[in-house]
């Protein structure tokens, strides 16, 4: 998952709608939604122009489980994990002579092995800001860390050198920072291990990581095949149903999901860029011809023709097969990662997943929030986690764990 936010634009179909919940007054229709369930959260954050969803999203459900065991929350530096992981894939990438993903892109459980391995920062001590941005914006130093590495496969002395990995961290160094052996914070000195240890305290091994596709047996792990599985981590296979059950129990026992999905298929609908349902018919307000044009149309001109999904209206069925295909086919990616607060109810008592994004909180009319129906993400899930104790037993058991 990598999802930045501006190029986020290019992608999906945006349709202003109003909002309702908030103003008595306004017009009839809209979406009126009512969040009946939700664990306490860290504050919203904005990647920006960097594909790091998978550390803001994780990072998220660290800092939400903090809150929940009682800790002091602490903003925790998400770019300290970039920076390890980057360390991490130029190993893979330079062992694999190239033929294999180097991208800003990762996992939602990235983070949760960079805190096992490396352990973390507090945001303020890596803020990862040392190119002259006063944002995320990881173009540059992406393309400039490939080409590094691809000169070091290609060298013509048909041997490492032993300089290479020292090279590509005087990249980071400069671009993120140098990580320090130790810091002070709040009056005490640190390591990253023990930040981690003793002021975050979670048990990195307590953390359970899904999927569900029927291309793998139930109830056993496999290899999630997607570019941004760099690691080439095991996901638990469950069923459809065990995927809403899980997502469902963790978040009425006080335990937040992080959360890796698709956005990008222009299909699907995402109201004002904060409410994500799946259509009952598809294209079902255009016509014979104008569905054919659909792939050359603007954003704009995809706008003003489906201009009827401004309410609550009918979703698809999602089955096993449905979302089989579409991850065969490409149309489900791994394209960002989120975290899984909250559970809200339409106006119709529709149950939706409110989920916090990275793009900040003035990207849309929901403070950084969306609503995503449970539609929505029985088709386009591709990973979620959780803290085993979110997990119901008989799933645990199925599990094998």
């Amino acid at each position: 998952m990598k999802f930045a936010k501006y190029p986020v634009l290019l992608f999906i179909i945006f349709i202003h709608v109003h909002a309702f919940g908030q103003d008595s007054e306004q017009e009839p229709g809209g979406f009126n939604f009512t969040i009946t369930n939700e664990v306490t959260g860290s504050s919203v954050k904005d990647q920006y122009l960097s594909g790091t969803c998978w550390s803001f999203s994780g990072m998220g459900l660290v800092e939400a489980e903090m809150i929940r065991m009682g800790k002091e929350p602490v903003d925790i530096s998400e770019m300290y994990v970039v920076r390890m992981c980057y360390e991490e894939k130029a190993m893979n990438y330079v062992r694999m002579h190239g033929e294999c993903t180097f991208s800003e892109g990762g996992a939602i459980d990235d983070v949760i092995k960079v805190y096992k391995k490396y352990g973390l920062m507090p945001e303020k001590l890596y803020q990862g800001l040392n190119y002259g941005e006063e944002k995320h914006n990881h173009n540059e130093l992406e393309a400039v860390l490939k080409e590094y590495l691809d000169g070091v496969i290609k060298n013509k002395n048909g041997r490492l050198s032993t300089a290479w990995f020292e090279g590509y961290k005087g990249i980071l160094d400069a671009y993120l920072g140098k990580v320090p052996e130790k810091f002070t914070f709040q009056g005490k000195e640190y390591t990253p291990k023990t930040f981690a240890q003793e002021r975050v305290g979670m048990n990195p091994d307590e953390y359970l990581f899904f999927t569900s596709f029927t291309h793998h047996p139930y109830y056993t792990e496999f290899v999630v095949e997607i570019p941004d599985n760099w690691s080439w981590e095991r996901y638990m296979n469950v069923t459809i149903d065990d995927m809403t059950t899980i997502i469902d129990n963790a978040i009425k026992n006080g335990y937040a999901v992080v959360w890796g999905t698709d956005v990008t298929e222009t299909t699907l609908v995402k109201t004002n860029d904060g409410i994500a349902v799946v259509p009952e018919e598809d294209f079902e307000v255009l016509s014979k011809i104008e569905r054919l044009n659909w792939d050359s149309m603007t954003d704009k001109e995809r706008i003003s023709l489906i201009h009827s999904y401004s309410e609550p209206l009918p979703e698809k069925q999602i089955t096993p097969l449905m979302r089989q295909q579409a991850f065969d086919n490409y149309k489900t990616t791994d394209d960002h990662g989120m975290l899984i607060t909250g559970i809200a109810e339409d106006q119709y008592g529709k149950e939706y997943y409110y989920v916090k994004n990275s793009w900040g909180k003035g990207y849309n009319d929901y403070d950084g929030y969306m609503y995503v129906s449970k539609a929505y993400a029985q088709y386009k899930t591709i990973l979620w986690g959780v803290h085993k104790n979110g997990v119901p037993k008989d799933i645990l058991k199925k599990c094998g764990y």
